[in-house]
């Protein structure tokens, strides 16, 4: 019978089949250099949980900053003792590729300017920690790889749950054939937007709902099969057409997805409401339910047949939501150590990218 594990257990089972990150794999003595970083942009993502998360973190540091905004590089860089001379603007940021003290860079900021920042850092032979989603479009997913190949320099996508223990185990119990055969997936996550903020603008985010909470349970139920979705159906709708915050995107999508082995997904998105996000997958031999995207809180349930098995892997943080920052900066900072494949790469963003343009399609946007 299951029985609840803590994350350490957690960690030891999925590294005997070889899938959790080293990082997590193993707390080993802190090591002898670090991976330098310099977020580009300062909003709430970069100075409230990457950059708190690689500060408490044993492999990266943060040495640059790159803002638009003096006043908040002034106070991070007192905050991250960050010198003047490691401190850019956006028109003064190719010059970064001159400063020996930053390997790395973290792209935190709006949709639009993730493929600009990506190949402008690769050129400077940086690595690249980009947000999801990717980029706005399929071009520009495959400019970013493209670049990031040439310069030889590492492109990671932020998909932290690919990293965090609820998900992994999903991923383990379902591929492992422990839950027997995948028959059907539901997944949902959405929240009540607030006016007047960039995400409500096409030209910055690309699209709604979709492009940025929708994109948690299309990547979620891709991850724990490990199958690409053959076919694809899908509606939008904007429910008060007289609400300024509709009026550039969609306010709500659906959609159905039918994968090669037979297993079809009924997903739903929103930014007009709370929307709690999960993802359930309905096995054979039972159901396996990750219950929540956010950055604390996760948590995976496990209902095998007629057993009726209820496990809880909440995974520990420290009451600021960084901890899934940790390990993501910790496991990418460890690739760029070692010289080691990234698993969220950029190939991994533009899957995403590529099932989205079908689900766009299909709801009948066009562009």
């Amino acid at each position: 019978m299951m029985t609840r594990r803590n994350f350490a257990r957690l960690a030891t089972a999925a590294a005997a089949v070889g899938t959790l990150p080293r990082v997590v794999r193993a707390q080993i003595a802190a090591p002898t250099r670090k991976v330098r970083y310099a977020p580009v942009g300062l909003g709430l993502i970069s100075v409230d949980h990457f950059m708190p998360g690689t500060r408490q973190g044993q492999y990266g540091e943060i040495t640059g900053l790159v803002s638009g905004t003096p006043e908040k590089v002034t106070k991070l860089a007192a905050e991250y003792k960050v010198p003047d001379g490691n401190c850019y603007t956006y028109q003064t940021f190719d010059t970064i590729k001159n400063n020996p003290n930053i390997d790395a860079v973290y792209i935190g900021l709006p949709n639009n300017m993730h493929a600009e920042y990506t190949i402008r850092a690769a050129q400077a032979g940086k690595h690249v920690l980009c947000e999801k989603p990717m980029a706005m479009n399929l071009r520009e997913c495959e400019q970013m790889i493209a670049a990031c190949k040439k310069a030889n320099v590492k492109l990671m996508i932020a998909y932290r749950c690919h990293l965090q223990s609820s998900h992994i185990e999903a991923r383990n119990l379902i591929r492992s054939g422990a839950m027997g055969k995948v028959e059907a997936i539901e997944g949902a996550a959405g929240f009540n937007i607030a006016h007047g903020v960039w995400r409500t603008k096409r030209q910055y985010a690309g699209g709604g709902p979709l492009m940025d909470i929708g994109i948690y349970a299309l990547n979620a139920a891709r991850f724990v099969l490990g199958e690409e979705p053959e076919d694809i159906k899908a509606f939008s709708s904007v429910v008060d057409k007289g609400d300024d915050r509709f009026q550039d995107i969609e306010e709500n999508v659906a959609w159905s997805m039918r994968f090669p082995s037979g297993a079809v997904s009924s997903m739903t998105t929103t930014y007009g409401a709370n929307q709690e996000g999960f993802l359930r997958v309905h096995c054979s031999g039972g159901v396996v339910e990750i219950n929540g995207f956010g950055y604390n809180g996760i948590s995976l349930n496990v209902q095998k047949r007629g057993r009726g098995v209820y496990e809880d892997t909440k995974q520990a943080d420290n009451g600021q939501g960084v901890y899934q920052f940790v390990i993501e900066s910790d496991y990418f900072s460890q690739a760029v150590l070692n010289n080691t494949p990234i698993e969220p790469s950029g190939e991994e963003g533009l899957k995403d990218m590529q099932a989205i343009a079908k689900i766009y399609e299909s709801a009948g946007r066009k562009g």
